[in-house]
């Protein structure tokens, strides 16, 4: 059972999020909207989403300059939503970084298995519930980490944040978003006691200076991939 996955939809179609919200909520996709670029880049900056559908053909900021400007930040996967036939954007799209693209119309079942497998390839932990990251290594189930071989003892709340960090190595994970991606959103705190969590992960972790997870100044955290 892979676990459930946080899309943005970045399309002005008003109708299109309604079209798909509950077929891919039915699959395991939470599906959020922003009607045009400029809000789909704010929204991309302040949640952590696992891909973005991206339509090309939008008012002000097209599908294509949203494009680019997500790919200078971040490697989230994004699936570019093409009027059919256009093979110049589709080109032009994957040129940018594009992970993939759906022709419109296309049927939600069509959407759905291409969103599968773009997660897959940029997840493939996900498929076993064993994870690492260097020379960490975790044991979902077991609830249980080592680094370098050696046991580390953490508490639940600790463990669900080094979690969700893992999964998402090599991207950042905002600090409001940390615990709601950790399946802590019953845990009601401030920023500030993210932060205490993540110091304590560092020193369980010996991760001074940090080069393991590191702060991005204003955002949140993100762990190296390497």
């Amino acid at each position: 059972m892979a676990m459930a996955s946080r899309v943005l939809l970045i399309d002005d179609d008003e109708r299109l999020p309604e079209l798909l919200s509950s077929y891919l909520a039915q699959n395991g996709v939470t599906l959020a909207h922003a009607p045009d670029g400029a809000r789909g880049l704010v929204m991309l900056e302040q949640g952590a989403y696992d891909a973005v559908l991206l339509d090309v053909m939008m008012p002000g900021l097209d599908g294509l300059e949203v494009c680019r400007r997500i790919r200078a930040k971040s490697q989230v996967p994004v699936i570019m939503l093409t009027a059919r036939g256009d093979e110049t954007d589709r080109v032009v799209g994957l040129e940018l970084g594009a992970d993939d693209y759906v022709g419109k119309p296309f049927s939600p079942r069509e959407l759905l298995a291409r969103l599968r497998a773009v997660l897959r390839r940029s997840r493939p932990e996900v498929m076993s519930e064993a994870l690492q990251v260097a020379d960490v290594a975790i044991d979902v189930p077991a609830r249980s980490v080592t680094r370098a071989g050696a046991p580390i003892e953490l508490t639940g709340i600790e463990f669900d944040i080094l979690v969700a960090l893992v999964r998402r190595a090599g991207r950042v994970v905002p600090r409001d978003a940390l615990l709601s991606e950790a399946g802590r959103s019953d845990v009601v705190v401030g920023e500030r006691t993210v932060d205490v969590h993540i110091s304590h992960l560092r020193q369980k972790l010996k991760d001074d200076p940090p080069k393991l997870i590191k702060t991005v100044r204003g955002v949140g955290y993100v762990l190296a991939k390497d």
